[in-house]
């Protein structure tokens, strides 16, 4: 028997593309750090969500560059790091959209053993997350999340 991997099992690899290169896209302005947010609003927006649905413990708004731009968890959480894990979720989604041709990123909900996290476009600057225990009910987080999107979508192109 021979060291190599039989010929029938080898994967095939991709092969480098030529000719030019799409364009880069211009990413907007980060929001993170806008004195001209209506912060008072969001919060608003954000703590009612958490109050509509029995077991969301706690929203973040953040870019998708995944800087906290603002945030209703409890003390003690890490609202930083939840920025950023919304906006590589937001990445991987929105890779997941381009490759199958579904379009643009709207929504993503990861389940783990004792809780999930759903990930929701406000806009192209910013992403709502919702922390939940595992008995929240999902469905209805669904239900009511996208409005709150759209509510901190307004409320974002107002402050500009």
């Amino acid at each position: 028997m021979s060291g190599g991997v039989p010929s029938e099992m080898i994967l095939p690899r991709r092969t480098r593309q030529t000719g030019a290169m799409p364009p880069l896209e211009r990413l907007p302005p980060s929001l993170a750090g806008n004195r001209s947010l209506p912060y008072r609003a969001i919060g608003t927006a954000l703590a009612e969500l958490r109050l509509q649905i029995p077991g969301v413990t706690g929203c973040v708004l953040g870019g998708v560059d995944g800087l906290l731009i603002t945030h209703t968890m409890p003390e003690g959480s890490r609202p930083d790091d939840l920025a950023a894990l919304a906006a590589s979720t937001f990445g991987l989604g929105r890779q997941v959209g381009l490759s199958l041709g579904q379009g643009a990123f709207r929504q993503s909900t990861v389940r783990n053993a004792d809780g999930y996290l759903s990930v929701y476009a406000v806009n192209s600057q910013a992403l709502l997350a919702v922390i939940g225990q595992d008995t929240v009910n999902v469905a209805r987080l669904h239900l009511h999340a996208p409005g709150v999107a759209e509510r901190l979508a307004d409320l974002l192109a107002g402050s500009g």
